[in-house]
Protein backbone atom coordinates (compact mmCIF):
# COMPACT_ATOMS: atom_id res chain seq x y z
CA UNK A 1 0.00 0.00 0.00
CA UNK A 2 2.88 2.43 1.18
CA UNK A 3 4.95 1.30 -1.60
CA UNK A 4 1.96 1.33 -4.31
CA UNK A 5 1.71 5.67 -2.69
CA UNK A 6 5.42 6.71 -3.32
CA UNK A 7 5.92 4.83 -6.77
CA UNK A 8 2.73 6.50 -7.90
CA UNK A 9 3.87 9.97 -6.41
CA UNK A 10 7.00 9.04 -8.30
CA UNK A 11 5.03 9.05 -11.68
CA UNK A 12 2.97 12.07 -11.18
CA UNK A 13 6.72 14.28 -9.97
CA UNK A 14 8.35 12.83 -13.12
CA UNK A 15 5.19 13.43 -15.58
CA UNK A 16 5.34 17.04 -13.47
CA UNK A 17 8.71 17.21 -13.84
CA UNK A 18 9.76 18.52 -9.95
CA UNK A 19 13.25 16.92 -9.89
CA UNK A 20 13.78 17.43 -6.09
CA UNK A 21 10.96 15.38 -5.62
CA UNK A 22 11.48 12.55 -8.36
CA UNK A 23 15.29 12.57 -6.67
CA UNK A 24 13.81 12.27 -3.04
CA UNK A 25 11.26 9.76 -4.19
CA UNK A 26 14.44 7.69 -5.61
CA UNK A 27 16.31 7.62 -2.70
CA UNK A 28 13.44 6.45 -0.76
CA UNK A 29 12.78 3.61 -3.28
CA UNK A 30 16.08 2.67 -3.23
CA UNK A 31 16.52 2.18 0.65
CA UNK A 32 13.19 0.26 0.48
CA UNK A 33 14.73 -1.87 -2.21
CA UNK A 34 18.05 -2.22 0.03
CA UNK A 35 16.14 -2.85 3.26
CA UNK A 36 14.02 -5.72 1.35
CA UNK A 37 17.26 -7.67 -0.08
CA UNK A 38 18.70 -7.38 3.52
CA UNK A 39 15.68 -8.77 4.89
CA UNK A 40 15.76 -12.13 2.19
CA UNK A 41 19.44 -11.85 2.66
CA UNK A 42 17.83 -12.84 6.29
CA UNK A 43 15.09 -15.17 5.41
CA UNK A 44 12.74 -13.06 6.58
CA UNK A 45 9.65 -11.68 4.18
CA UNK A 46 9.46 -8.37 2.53
CA UNK A 47 9.05 -5.57 4.96
CA UNK A 48 5.81 -4.92 6.21
CA UNK A 49 4.19 -1.11 6.25
CA UNK A 50 5.02 -0.66 9.81
CA UNK A 51 8.57 -1.36 8.93
CA UNK A 52 8.36 1.15 6.15
CA UNK A 53 7.46 3.66 8.31
CA UNK A 54 10.01 2.87 11.13
CA UNK A 55 12.53 2.95 7.41
CA UNK A 56 11.56 6.13 6.55
CA UNK A 57 11.43 7.90 10.11
CA UNK A 58 14.83 6.44 10.13
CA UNK A 59 15.56 8.32 6.80
CA UNK A 60 14.26 11.82 7.82
CA UNK A 61 16.31 11.69 11.05
CA UNK A 62 19.33 11.33 8.51
CA UNK A 63 18.44 14.36 7.15
CA UNK A 64 17.86 16.21 10.23
CA UNK A 65 21.37 15.46 11.58
CA UNK A 66 22.87 16.43 7.97
CA UNK A 67 20.54 20.23 8.43
CA UNK A 68 22.23 20.55 11.75
CA UNK A 69 25.51 19.63 10.47
CA UNK A 70 25.00 22.36 7.28
CA UNK A 71 23.76 24.91 9.65
CA UNK A 72 26.97 24.90 11.68
CA UNK A 73 28.92 24.34 8.50
CA UNK A 74 27.58 27.68 7.07
CA UNK A 75 25.90 25.69 4.19
CA UNK A 76 22.44 27.16 3.79
CA UNK A 77 21.70 26.21 0.78
CA UNK A 78 22.39 22.10 1.78
CA UNK A 79 20.18 22.50 4.86
CA UNK A 80 17.57 23.98 2.96
CA UNK A 81 17.74 21.05 0.54
CA UNK A 82 17.99 18.83 2.77
CA UNK A 83 14.77 20.04 4.93
CA UNK A 84 12.87 19.91 1.22
CA UNK A 85 13.00 16.47 1.59
CA UNK A 86 12.40 16.14 4.93
CA UNK A 87 8.86 17.42 3.84
CA UNK A 88 8.78 15.14 0.83
CA UNK A 89 9.56 11.65 3.38
CA UNK A 90 7.37 13.06 5.82
CA UNK A 91 4.28 13.37 4.05
CA UNK A 92 4.22 9.44 3.85
CA UNK A 93 4.17 8.98 7.61
CA UNK A 94 1.00 9.39 9.64
CA UNK A 95 0.71 12.16 11.81
CA UNK A 96 2.68 12.32 14.50
CA UNK A 97 1.83 12.83 18.15
CA UNK A 98 1.90 15.57 20.28
CA UNK A 99 4.43 15.49 23.10
CA UNK A 100 1.28 15.45 25.15
CA UNK A 101 -0.47 12.60 23.39
CA UNK A 102 3.13 10.83 23.97
CA UNK A 103 3.35 10.92 27.38
CA UNK A 104 -0.36 9.66 27.89
CA UNK A 105 0.94 6.62 25.55
CA UNK A 106 3.71 6.12 27.16
CA UNK A 107 2.10 6.48 30.25
CA UNK A 108 -0.67 4.04 29.51
CA UNK A 109 2.02 1.31 28.13
CA UNK A 110 4.23 1.61 31.47
CA UNK A 111 0.79 0.86 33.00
CA UNK A 112 -0.49 -2.04 30.45
CA UNK A 113 3.07 -3.67 30.92
CA UNK A 114 3.01 -3.68 34.48
CA UNK A 115 6.61 -1.96 34.55
CA UNK A 116 7.86 -1.21 37.68
CA UNK A 117 11.81 -0.04 36.90
CA UNK A 118 14.56 0.22 34.18
CA UNK A 119 14.63 -3.63 33.83
CA UNK A 120 11.46 -3.20 31.79
CA UNK A 121 12.96 -0.46 29.56
CA UNK A 122 12.75 -2.99 26.74
CA UNK A 123 9.45 -4.28 26.86
CA UNK A 124 7.43 -0.72 27.10
CA UNK A 125 9.76 0.30 24.25
CA UNK A 126 8.98 -2.67 22.00
CA UNK A 127 5.33 -2.21 23.04
CA UNK A 128 5.36 1.40 21.89
CA UNK A 129 7.04 0.60 18.56
CA UNK A 130 4.15 -1.98 18.18
CA UNK A 131 0.62 0.02 18.99
CA UNK A 132 2.47 3.32 17.48
CA UNK A 133 4.95 2.84 14.76
CA UNK A 134 5.14 5.68 12.53
CA UNK A 135 3.05 7.95 14.90
CA UNK A 136 6.34 8.99 17.66
CA UNK A 137 9.44 10.21 17.60
CA UNK A 138 11.01 6.87 20.04
CA UNK A 139 14.16 9.15 20.13
CA UNK A 140 12.17 11.60 22.38
CA UNK A 141 10.55 9.18 23.77
CA UNK A 142 12.83 6.77 25.60
CA UNK A 143 13.89 9.77 28.09
CA UNK A 144 10.27 10.09 28.98
CA UNK A 145 10.24 6.21 29.61
CA UNK A 146 12.71 6.18 31.75
CA UNK A 147 11.35 9.15 33.64
CA UNK A 148 8.44 7.45 34.08
CA UNK A 149 10.56 4.17 35.09
CA UNK A 150 12.88 5.82 37.26
CA UNK A 151 10.85 7.87 39.12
Amino acid sequence: MLREDINNALKDAMKAGDKLRVSTLRLVNSALKNADIEARGQSKAALSDDDLLSLLQKMIKQRQESVELYQKGGRAELAAQERAEIEIIAAYLPKQMSDAEAKAAIAAVVKDVGAAGMKDMGKVMAALKERHAGKMDFGKASPIVKALLAG
